[in-house]
């Protein structure tokens, strides 16, 4: 579901990613500075057809509750399209990914005046990304550092490396100085993120790895009391990341781009890991950090997909012991090598879709009742609602702090969807 920012400030509509979720603040306050108070800001996400429609969607819902006011739409699915944001009535401008993150971009009398409603540079001509320093997330529990933009890899099925830009990062030392800024203004929890998070410092002199940037965070910023890393590409964790993953402040959750797990399915995607390297990793994730969770990415109906490539992806589930499983139906993307490749019908895409789903909620309630019994911390995020260092959700019986608070929780049931617990004094 789309979030929207508090009031203070434009109205900022954030589909998509983590990394969307942050870069949505930076322009927020961008606008906010330049003085476009009364603005609609849309960022929108182009992962699958379904998440263009509900940008335009969501477009049209904002210019009906915001007569007047200037709609901005920025994010993937208008860097990919322009023109088709632009051809929307409801639109006031359409803005590039590099240029919405730029204080210049939102200067009121250049954004909103002349007769230029398109601002979308070339993304594959960007070759930098620079750290944004930011307080934190206005009502959030955490805050998301963005450590990397763009990819370099071409999976078939996919269309954000032309939203995003080849891969690039941003330097350690600008990523520690934004840890630490958040940790002074009160942050428990920071997460990292980017488009293809564990590309982090091949760009960079030297070539560090992901590993190394990490440990470095929790080195020099020792008041920080719990790291999070966001969804990664499970064949780029290098050696050091892995060993950081047993250090009590890294939050033990990792969310993995697994996409599939039929060995062929794999290789028509371009991915570059198979089954076999999947389940291993998890084994040693798992000898790393016995408490960890694990979630993936999995797409159901890919072209070419037979029964039997879908029973693999359903078995991984539980030879990979995934909790929190992401499930995407296929939907064909244009310009990617897999719209060319024969399809699979959709309504067998939504009723494998729907199998897998129902497979994940499975391994969910397996995970939630593990739970039960157990006293632990929880990061209280709003109201009744709190997370595990695990990233599993809880519901609490009663109001017990404010957000950003660490409780003390009894783990009393679940719902197959969330654990319930009490607050202990």
């Amino acid at each position: 579901m789309p979030e929207t920012a508090p009031p203070s400030g434009p109205t900022v509509i954030t589909l998509g990613c983590r990394l969307n979720t942050y870069e949505s603040e930076v322009m927020r306050r961008h606008a906010r500075d330049a003085g476009l108070g009364d603005a609609v800001i849309v960022n929108t996400c182009a992962v699958t057809s379904e998440a263009v429609r509900g940008a335009r969607q969501a477009i049209r819902r904002a210019a009906k509750e915001n007569p007047g006011a200037p709609i901005l739409v920025t994010g993937c699915a208008a860097q990919i399209d322009p023109g088709a944001f632009a051809a929307m009535p409801e639109v006031t401008r359409v803005i590039g990914n590099h240029e919405k993150m730029q204080a210049e971009t939102w200067a009121p009398l250049d954004l909103l005046g002349g007769a230029e409603k398109v601002r979308v540079n070339d993304i594959m001509g960007v070759r930098e990304t620079a750290a944004h320093l930011i307080d934190g997330m206005d009502g959030r529990a955490r805050a998301y550092v963005q450590v990397q933009n763009g990819c370099d890899h071409r999976c078939t099925f996919c269309i954000i490396p032309y939203g995003r830009g080849n891969s690039r990062s941003v330097p350690a030392g600008e990523v520690v100085a934004q840890v630490r800024r958040l940790v002074e203004t009160g942050h428990y929890e920071v997460v990292l993120t980017g488009v293809d998070l564990t590309s982090w410092g091949a760009d960079l002199p030297g070539a560090p790895q992901l590993g190394n940037l990490v440990q470095r965070i929790l080195k020099l910023v020792p008041e920080l009391r719990q790291l999070r890393i966001s969804s990664i590409d499970a064949i780029e964790m290098d050696e050091a990341l892995i060993a950081a993953l047993g250090e009590a402040r890294v939050a033990p959750y990792l969310h993995l781009s697994l996409q599939h797990g039929d060995d062929l399915i794999l290789k028509r995607m371009k991915r570059r890991h198979g089954r076999d390297q999947a389940i291993q990793l998890t084994e040693r994730l798992r000898a790393v950090r016995p408490d960890i969770a694990l979630g993936a990415d999995i797409i159901a109906g890919f072209p070419t997909e037979t029964e039997a490539h879908f029973e693999s992806s359903v078995k991984l589930v539980e030879e990979c012991g995934l909790s929190f499983l992401h499930v995407f139906p296929y939907s064909p993307r244009p310009g990617t090598p897999a719209a060319k490749m024969p399809q699979v019908a959709k309504p067998l895409i939504k009723e494998r879709a729907a199998r897998l789903r129902a497979f994940g909620e499975a391994a969910l309630a397996r995970h939630l009742e593990r739970h039960v019994g157990e006293t632990r911390t929880a990061l209280l995020e709003r109201g009744l609602a709190a997370r595990l260092p695990d990233f599993t959700p809880v519901r609490l019986t009663s109001l017990a702090g404010e957000c950003g608070q660490v409780l003390p929780v009894r783990i009393t049931g679940h719902d197959g969807k969330q654990l319930l617990g009490t607050h202990l004094p």
